[in-house]
């Protein structure tokens, strides 16, 4: 039940004080957010970035410079189009894998290790590379005379792997350029190696296309001469077997084949004709068959196939029936079907029907005697290609293989005359050595230094600071976890913050004097002590600060919707030394100038601070009157000018069961007694979290009021101390956050920045004086 409620603000302290939370939300908390953080945490960010400044500075110092020289080189097909035609090798078509090829071949080892070579680079790079300790080594040989064997002792794939270290290769962008560069400490030896490295590859390159053509020339002269040998004797085999097996063509093919050929057009036009012949014959016998004699209608000779409409006697039959059908309807339906004219004209109707029959069974008959024709007529081209056909089997054998010797002998001729070509044009393009790779743009020794880059890394240094500083700053305010603004009061716990009340300089309070002289002018034995300045702090500055906040508090707890009465008012903290002694004797001070009657008792038992501090005399106190050892009028301490009663409590020998003295009847008796007497009682508990004495108290209190220090109370620990007292949370009437740093304040609650002005307080008179 607690944990929920200490996420809630539905009490009505909390809806109160939830009207003076800012509504802006979204970009412009951000930046209330973001002005306050960078309010806080300023100098932890400036001195970050003066850090990490002054480490760029000392980086660009110690690190020595480096200087890159570039060269361009452009990929192109810039032969002659005689050339290109003829070309043995096939040209690159300059893709995205031809140009990886290209960029390999540059950062390739062999091309390295040419131009180390070339250059007597072995040395340097021994001396520039490795580690700083390996460099200083080898130049204190050289100082000493010794022999500088490092170069002989280094394995050749180091010192590459150092060259290749220092060249860069890139395609600039989409086109047909290479960009190659290189670094080195000197600006005239680096453009020295660029150049080389590109002059080194493209007479590499013009080398190997030259052996490449060549291998490919001596290949091609072997091989055209067997290739003619095999089409000569491919010729002499085809003429040897036509010679032999009487074959003769015409128009390139067989005389036979061509026979067939004719006959078999002949007979798939003669079989369609029979087809659509026989088809037309089918269709008369149907119309037929559908249509008897005897019928008195004319069926499906209305639907009947276009053959059949198609004849005009038919047509003229069929509309003169049709006619006769017409009259015949209507005149039933007129004078009747048994009248005269009705039967005559059926019987009309009856001789149309026959007569197209009759005419029906003529076209049949035509129709049979034409199927009849066209069929003797596709048997005599069927036998005459069957008669064909028998006569071509016997040179079938012959002219496959008379193919197959054509088929390789033509093959034979086409591939000589591709090699042929191939070799002519082979011949030319070693004659014509142009490589595909040109410099466009020279390598020139650089005229500044390419790294360190002084304003990169200047740059890195100050924005790396600035994050590295506000990282450390949200870190710090992530680990912040204490309470400092009301807000957070509100959102952590629930609960309305009752007043802010400012810490109290010790330098101030040393100033004050006691306000009833001293000791000796006291006009009893139990008069309450006045020399704590801290506790007497309301009196002494009636128009500070501090004063008004205890006003504040007063006045919040008679508002107070949550209970009906608040006049006995428990006061309590999570921990000790968060100055709830001090509100305590504060908080009475004021209701009793204010003419009201109020008591102060001293409930902590175990630590009875506030006791030592107003009455450090006394012997006897709370104890003694809840035991019935002594009356209320003779343990209570009194100050005349307030009129402020004291009772105080005394611990002269160690107690185990303080919270079971608080809950006796004994002392919920005197509580009433008390509350019958004063107008106010103002209770001093002990803190929640040490121990249970608060606990046992909540019957005895009408609310409490818990005190909590600015800055140093841990978020978490008010929690987990309310959390265990859900009794006293439940009569909670609000916070008072104490020894709050105004000035500090501001800088937390951005939107309340111009509350916490002292400017505000002087206008109406009021003072921060101490």
């Amino acid at each position: 039940m607690l944990q929920s409620n200490l996420g809630q603000t539905d009490r009505p302290g909390a809806a109160l004080a939830n009207i003076e939370a800012p509504s802006e939300e979204g970009i412009g908390a951000l930046l209330h957010f973001v002005r306050g953080f960078l309010r806080r945490q300023y100098r932890l960010i400036i001195f970050t970035t003066a850090l990490a400044f002054a480490a760029g500075v000392v980086v660009l110092r110690i690190t020595p410079p480096t200087y890159t020289a570039h060269v361009q080189i452009l990929l192109t097909n810039s032969k002659p189009q005689f050339v290109q035609q003829q070309s043995l090798v096939a040209e690159p078509s300059l893709d995205t894998r031809e140009f990886e090829t290209q960029l390999q071949i540059l950062r390739s080892q062999p091309l390295a290790d040419k131009v180390i070579n070339r250059l007597n680079l072995a040395a340097d790079l021994v001396r520039v590379s490795g580690s700083p300790l390996g460099s200083l080594l080898w130049r204190v040989r050289g100082w000493l005379g010794g022999s500088q064997t490092d170069v002989a002792e280094r394995p050749a794939d180091a010192i590459i792997g150092a060259f290749l270290d220092r060249l860069s290769v890139a395609r600039l962008n989409a086109s047909n350029v290479i960009e190659l560069g290189f670094n080195w400490s000197q600006p005239d030896r680096a453009a020295e190696i660029a150049n080389a490295i590109a002059e080194l590859y493209i007479a590499d390159q013009l080398n190997a296309k030259a052996e490449a053509n060549r291998t490919a020339t001596l290949w091609l002269q072997q091989r055209l001469q067997e290739l003619g040998d095999q089409a000569e004797a491919a010729d002499r085999a085809v003429n040897a077997y036509k010679a032999k097996n009487n074959i003769v063509s015409a128009g390139g093919k067989p005389i036979d084949e061509q026979q067939v050929t004719e006959l078999n057009g002949r007979l798939v036009a003669a079989r369609a004709q029979t087809a659509e012949l026989l088809a037309r014959l089918n269709r008369y016998e149907n119309v037929l068959q559908e249509n008897p004699a005897n019928s008195q209608s004319i069926g499906t000779l209305d639907t009947a196939g276009s053959d059949v409409l198609a004849s005009p006697i038919i047509t003229n039959l069929r509309q003169q029936y049709l006619e006769l059908a017409r009259k015949e309807s209507e005149w039933s339906a007129r004078f009747g079907r048994d009248h005269q004219s009705v039967v005559l004209l059926r019987s009309q109707m009856r001789e149309l029907r026959t007569s197209i029959l009759d005419e029906v069974r003529r076209l049949a008959q035509t129709s049979r005697s034409d199927y009849e024709v066209a069929k003797q007529h596709q048997q005599e081209i069927e036998k005459q290609l069957a008669g064909a056909v028998s006569v071509s089997r016997t040179t079938n054998s012959a002219e496959v293989t008379l193919r197959e010797l054509e088929s390789r002998a033509k093959g034979y001729r086409n591939l000589y005359e591709t090699f042929l070509q191939r070799y002519m044009g082979s011949a030319q393009q070693e004659s014509f050595p142009i490589s595909e790779a040109r410099v466009i743009f020279p390598a020139s020794p650089p005229q500044s230094k390419s790294k360190p880059k002084t304003s990169v890394i200047l740059a890195l240094a100050l924005f790396g600071g600035v994050g590295l500083g506000a990282g450390l700053g949200l870190l710090r305010e992530l680990m912040d976890r204490v309470f400092r603004t009301p807000d957070q009061i509100e959102a952590a716990l629930g609960l309305p913050c009752l007043s802010i009340v400012p810490l109290l300089q010790a330098d101030g309070l040393r100033k004050l004097k006691p306000i009833g002289g001293p000791p000796s002018a006291r006009e009893s034995r139990r008069t309450v002590s006045t020399a704590s300045a801290l506790h007497w702090a309301f009196v002494h500055l009636p128009l500070s600060r501090f004063a008004e906040s205890i006003r504040s508090i007063k006045l919040a707890i008679d508002l107070n919707p949550t209970q009906i009465s608040n006049r006995v008012i428990g006061i309590t903290s999570s921990v000790p030394h968060e100055g709830k002694s001090t509100i305590t004797a504060s908080l009475a001070q004021f209701i009793a100038q204010s003419g009201k009657s109020v008591i102060v008792v001293d409930c902590d038992l175990r630590n009875p601070s506030l006791s030592a501090a107003l009455a450090p005399d006394a012997t006897v106190g709370l104890l003694e009157v809840i035991f019935g050892k002594l009356s209320i009028e003779d343990a209570v301490w009194n100050e005349p000018k307030t009129n402020l009663v004291f009772l105080p409590a005394i611990r002269s020998r160690r107690l185990l069961h303080s919270s079971e003295i608080l809950a006796t009847e004994h002392m919920r008796r005197l509580f009433d007694r008390l509350r019958s007497t004063y107008d106010y009682v103002v209770v001093d508990l002990p803190p929640l979290s040490p121990i249970v004495d608060v606990r046992a108290t909540s019957t005895l209190m009408d609310c409490f009021l818990l005190v909590v220090e600015w800055g140093k109370t841990k978020v978490d620990v008010v929690q987990h101390a309310l959390h265990t007292a859900p009794n006293v949370y439940e009569s909670l009437a609000g916070v008072v956050l104490n020894k709050t740093d105004i000035k500090s304040m501001a800088l937390y609650d951005a939107y309340r920045s111009d509350y916490y002005s002292d400017a505000h307080y002087v206008r109406y008179g009021l003072t921060d004086s101490t």
